[in-house]
């Protein structure tokens, strides 16, 4: 059998910018706190897909520091050229490789990032790249996929471990939020056309919208204490995880087999 030389996947347009995924980066040092301390030593983190420069690895690998120093950081890319500019930011503990979905790591990783590499993806993609990622995952392991607005304001992501998709989490600015609806925008490729009478994402973010006109009056409390009140009328319907310690963040996170497409 020959090896395979070429990397698994399509280079994407590779926008990014300083500090895009720092809301997902924030859930996971806050909410997956016993993950970080129980990874053994020099556990490996993979950053796949991180565009045009590296600067949302290097921030990555910043913030994971703050909690584990030990932790080692690969990011991964499709395009030579951008593997090549990463040289300049390499350092002990951070490194930059060719590769894609076939994961050339050198064991298997505790954390996995994937953010904005599939949406140019077909819907029918999705299932093989998740089923192949999390096969990878190291056990206890999270993969985070998903897709955020291009200043990092709106993001939406789902987080799977080893059996598959578990949550699926919201996160916004709230200064500058005018309704969840916006976050149609952002689903990950799995949900995005999915977003259509009759099926439950379509169903939740029409309560949440329901639930955000509700709360306007909070909104002279601040952006922050209507975002509490709506997060706070879902529960009553949609199995949200977390609490208004989150919330407070402008965050939330759902179970996803409430949201899971109904449709194949």
């Amino acid at each position: 059998m020959t090896a395979r030389t070429r990397p698994v996947g399509t280079v994407t347009r590779g926008t990014t910018a300083p500090n895009r995924l720092r809301r997902v980066d924030r859930w996971l040092l806050g909410t997956h706190q016993r993950l970080l301390w129980r990874a053994p030593e020099r556990a490996l983190a993979v950053d796949l897909g991180y565009g045009a420069y590296p600067v949302t690895t290097v921030e990555w690998a910043e913030r994971l520091w703050t909690r584990r120093p030990d932790l080692e950081v690969l990011g991964l890319e499709i395009d030579p050229a951008r593997v090549a500019a990463g040289a300049a930011y390499r350092r002990p503990g951070l490194e930059f490789r060719l590769g894609g979905f076939e994961l050339p790591v050198p064991r298997d990783p505790v954390l996995l990032r994937a953010f904005n590499v599939l949406r140019q993806y077909d819907e029918g993609a999705v299932a093989e790249v998740w089923a192949g990622l999390c096969a990878r995952l190291a056990p206890g392991g999270l993969l985070m996929e998903g897709t955020c607005s291009e200043n990092g304001r709106i993001a939406v992501w789902a987080g799977l471990d080893r059996q598959g998709p578990q949550t699926l989490s919201f996160a916004a600015r709230l200064g500058s939020l005018e309704s969840p609806a916006i976050f149609a925008q952002r689903l990950p490729k799995a949900l995005i056309h999915r977003n259509v009478p009759g099926e439950p994402v379509h169903a939740f973010l029409r309560d949440w919208d329901r639930a955000w006109a509700a709360c306007a009056p909070l909104g002279a409390f601040g952006a922050r204490q209507r975002w509490i009140g709506a997060a706070r009328m879902l529960t009553a319907d949609w199995p949200v995880l977390d609490r208004e310690n989150r919330w407070r963040l402008g965050e939330l996170t759902v179970r996803w087999e409430a949201l899971r497409p109904l449709r194949s």
